[in-house]
């Protein structure tokens, strides 16, 4: 169970918040999901779901 959970977490880049769901369904080019339940597609790290109440989960 290890080794999958370490692969799931070196599928993500570090975050300072949210929680690496990269093997998770999502839409296609999804790069997180917000705390209000939209989803972002930012290119960036940063800022994503800034006004969404911030990231819950990545997908990268």
């Amino acid at each position: 169970m290890a080794v999958a959970t370490d692969a799931v977490a070196a599928s993500c880049a570090r975050h300072t918040t949210g929680v690496c769901k990269a093997n998770s369904s999502h839409p296609r080019g999804a790069t997180a999901k917000c705390k209000d339940g939209t989803y972002s597609y930012s290119a960036s790290f940063r800022g994503t779901c800034s006004h969404h109440r911030g990231v819950k989960y990545w997908y990268r």
